[in-house]
């Protein structure tokens, strides 16, 4: 126990004697303003105070169980200090003293990132995870890369411009089927249409005017019909097969008895390679040759 007094005793009187000497010493304050001091090693000093006061609060700052509060004013505290070491750089570079605006580090983070903020205004540690400021560093996505105009072109093709639209013989037989009901439709129109004037001709006439009241009607047009040339010898088709698609041959189509010809040629052909032998062959064919026979 006396051992324990005798140390507690001895730093006491270490701090009282501290405290004595520090009396006799006048505090020297931070100016309120930093144009009010005009030496240039005092505003480094300052400049330095102030950056030892932002790393302190910084270092407190990382800590998110302080509240929200607490970090709410200790970014505000931050921010102040960031304002008035600009103003103390300021002040140093009218005295003659570097550009530290331009020289000097920038302010980064905890990761090494320089700390982004909103029109000067900075966040710092779990500032940031603040409610209605996680929102500011939420990075947009970036937008979808643009096609150039070659790697447009590679998907143009026929079928772009519709040119093979028909190939997949889909829509001909339904363009046909609706171009025979409208014809059928048009039709039984122009036949109701006919039937009506033949009703009220009949109806409005008087008995004994042009020959008994009968008028002669001249026989309309039909456009449907196929007129057929007297020298040729195709037979007219109705309606339902002219509406048919007509396919044209493009290449030499060979008759029948062509191509009875060339089965018969090439079944003898088979017949002598099957039992004749190559000498056989040989001979007939010289035989041909002087004959002059060519089958």
């Amino acid at each position: 126990m006396a051992r324990n007094a005798e140390k507690a005793m001895t730093t006491l009187a270490r701090w009282r004697a501290a405290q004595v000497n520090d009396l006799g010493k006048e505090k020297e304050r931070r100016p309120y303003l930093a144009s009010e001091c005009h030496d240039l090693q005092k505003a480094e000093k300052w400049r330095l105070q102030i950056i030892r006061e932002i790393a302190k609060k910084v270092a407190q700052i990382q800590n998110a169980g302080l509240g929200e509060f607490r970090i709410r004013d200790l970014n505000d505290e931050i921010n102040k200090l960031l304002r008035e070491k600009g103003h103390w750089e300021t002040q140093i570079r009218e005295l003659g003293g570097p550009d530290y605006a331009k020289v000097g580090p920038r302010m980064l983070d905890h990761e090494g990132k320089e700390v982004p903020g909103n029109r000067g205004y900075k966040y710092f540690g779990a500032a940031k995870e603040l409610p209605g400021v996680r929102e500011l560093f939420e990075q947009e996505p970036p937008p979808p890369p643009r096609k150039t105009r070659a790697e447009l072109m590679k998907d143009i093709d026929a079928d772009y411009y519709g040119y093979r639209d028909d190939d997949d013989g889909i829509l001909l037989p339904l363009e046909q089927a609706e171009e025979r009901k409208a014809v059928l439709r048009s039709v039984a129109i122009w036949k109701a249409k006919k039937e009506s004037a033949l009703h009220s001709g009949n109806g409005s006439g008087k008995p004994g005017e042009d020959g008994g009241g009968e008028e002669e009607e001249e026989e309309e047009e039909n456009i449907y019909a196929v007129t057929v040339d007297p020298d040729s010898d195709d037979e007219p088709q109705p309606l339902e097969e002219s509406l048919q698609p007509r396919f044209i041959a493009h290449v030499p189509v060979p008759s029948q008895r062509e191509v009875e010809e060339a089965l018969l040629r090439r079944k003898k052909q088979e017949l002598l390679e099957k039992y004749a032998s190559e000498s056989l062959i040989q001979e007939s064919e010289e035989a041909k040759d002087l004959l002059g026979v060519h089958t």
